[in-house]
């Protein structure tokens, strides 16, 4: 797989009244196409599977196209183009198999760490969606039915309605971040064909020396499995995050 690190797409970028009517299937129905059996469903499915397999760079008419195994017009039966096809996926990775907001039972705590945890192995499974700038999405159906079952469930805070949406922003920032982070590190080692203990490795003679100097004492002095493996960083962050939200959630009800 090829995923690349830039941002390559924007989602909102098509025929927006369009895209609408396909996400809510309120629009007209297309002609039958000279391929029996291909369906909008069909090429929203083999977009995704393209994209997850050699990345958002790849996706084009022609290479969905080419994956049904039809004329890259009989796709123009179904969709306007690239733009429009994009916010379909984007909100087609979201239904509830595979969403986020798939929380279960709990209070609001468990709530937003189920999302923080179920939005990072979103990413992880479609690494292509750190390639695209969704500051402006198309809500559809998946979308709108996640962040209802969200609030619902973080409404009990007690916050107000902007500071219920700006929690979730929160947490979705960081697992962006952190799952960005995961990305860059697994590109690193693909690029390089270096593991990272071996990238590690070539460095520990320098290292060693550097802090054998007397230059860098607070580092010098930490402790040998400060930078091993076995801390999960992710999760650390996480529950500080949640923790601060338990400090201001608490202050609030004392107001």
């Amino acid at each position: 797989m090829s995923s690349g690190t830039g941002g390559t797409e924007t989602s909102g970028s098509g025929d927006i009244a369009r895209t609408l009517d396909l996400l809510w299937d309120s629009g007209p129905r297309p002609s039958r196409g000279p391929k029996p059996g291909l369906t909008l469903d069909r090429i929203v499915e083999a977009a995704i599977e393209v994209a997850d397999r050699e990345g958002i760079g790849a996706l084009s008419m022609r290479r969905i196209a080419t994956e049904l195994g039809t004329g890259t017009m009989s796709l123009y039966r179904y969709v306007p183009g690239k733009a429009e096809l994009l916010d379909l996926m984007l909100d087609r990775v979201q239904r509830p198999s595979e969403n986020p907001a798939d929380l279960g039972d709990g209070g609001w705590r468990p709530a937003l760490e189920a999302l923080g945890r179920a939005a990072l192995a979103l990413y992880r499974r479609h690494p292509w969606l750190l390639q695209v700038n969704q500051s402006r999405p198309i809500l559809g159906p998946a979308a709108l039915d996640g962040m209802e079952r969200v609030l619902s469930r973080i409404k009990p805070m007690g916050l107000s309605d902007p500071e219920l949406l700006s929690a979730v922003i929160m947490v979705e920032g960081y697992v962006v971040g952190a799952a960005r982070t995961q990305l860059y590190q697994e590109e690193a080692e693909r690029s390089s064909g270096l593991t990272d203990a071996q990238f590690w490795e070539a460095q520990r003679p320098a290292l060693e020396k550097a802090m054998n100097s007397g230059r860098y004492p607070i580092m010098a002095g930490l402790s040998e499995d400060t930078f091993g493996s076995d801390f999960d960083h992710f999760e650390f962050g996480l529950q500080r995050i949640l923790d601060g939200l338990e400090v201001f959630v608490a202050r609030r009800a004392t107001e």
